[in-house]
């Protein structure tokens, strides 16, 4: 397999026009016409391609501690933008109008690198704290050519890039980004592969992702927990996932955030902000910097 530069796609001819994916572990077996999991990448004569490339459903100004971002440029402000689908299918998604649907599902306006460049360079001029581009809302590397393409110019022009994700990726695609990322939040929704498997994802390969970036020399990383009520809300696993980011690197961040009910997962509270609390002091055994989120 290699990567092509110009489409970005990683595939392998099957007879008769079926191509597998190989962006993430779904491993999608395409036929033509076909589109994968994510919903944002399909055969299109042939090939993978990122149907949901430039397609942006969400664009904003955000301050960077709402990526959450703690410990990188606090004050500053990053232009956020997302598009459609996901590769993971999380009964709680937060995002679940744009992330969990494909190009007939939300409204898109096609937006190229360029275009996103050339405004983040106005909107820096006119406010030097704003810092550069966040790639974030769904999960961005389901188009991650888009990613790719859009902080090179980025980069061109003197700003930083920002990945927001979860991180369930191929280690081939971490490779292709992970030189243009100046920060990182990758979502780490358990330290249970079988929680994992009910989300469609897989555990290893987020933790590859967070390795190869606490290893990138230019990338600042943060990782965030959301506590589920009844899924990831013991102190066993928060410690046994706290610990094992501290083995990874002890300077990463850690977001510990409450749950509040959304999309499939509307039969439970919040989560109680007494524990919330009591994680993020389990994690603190482990962690110098561990914050609380929506509490």
């Amino acid at each position: 397999m290699t990567l092509d530069k110009v489409t970005g796609h990683l595939s392998k001819n099957l007879p008769e026009g079926q191509v597998y994916c190989h962006v993430c572990p779904h491993a999608c077996k395409l036929a033509p016409g076909q589109v994968g999991a994510c919903r944002a990448r399909g055969n299109v004569d042939g090939a993978v391609v990122p149907l949901g490339y430039g397609r942006v459903t969400s664009i904003a100004v955000d301050p960077v501690e709402k990526k959450p971002l703690a410990r990188w440029k606090p004050g500053h402000t990053v232009l956020s933008l997302g598009g459609y689908g996901c590769n993971l299918h999380c009964p709680w998604c937060q995002n679940h109008e744009i992330s969990q649907v494909g190009e007939q599902g939300v409204p898109w306006r096609e937006v190229l690198p360029e275009d996103i460049a050339a405004l983040a360079e106005r909107l820096h001029a006119e406010d030097p704290r704003m810092a550069g581009v966040a790639y974030t809302y769904n999960e961005p590397l389901v188009s991650w050519e888009f990613v790719r393409d859009c902080a090179e110019l980025v980069h061109e022009a003197g700003l930083a890039n920002v990945l927001v994700s979860a991180g369930c990726v191929n280690a081939q695609v971490i490779a292709a980004v992970a030189p243009l990322i100046d920060a990182a939040n990758i979502d780490l929704k358990s330290f249970s592969p079988a929680t994992y498997r009910t989300c469609a994802g897989d555990l290893a390969t987020v933790q590859e992702t967070i390795r190869m970036l606490a290893a990138a020399p230019a990338c600042h990383l943060e990782v965030t927990t959301l506590v589920v009520p009844g899924v990831n809300d013991t102190r066993e696993e928060m410690d046994e996932l706290a610990g094992w980011l501290a083995s990874v690197d002890p300077a990463i961040t850690l977001h510990v955030t409450r749950f509040h009910p959304a999309y499939r997962m509307r039969d439970r509270g919040p989560t109680p902000v007494p524990l919330v609390y009591e994680l993020a002091d389990v994690a603190r055994a482990h962690l110098a910097h561990v914050y609380t989120g929506n509490c």
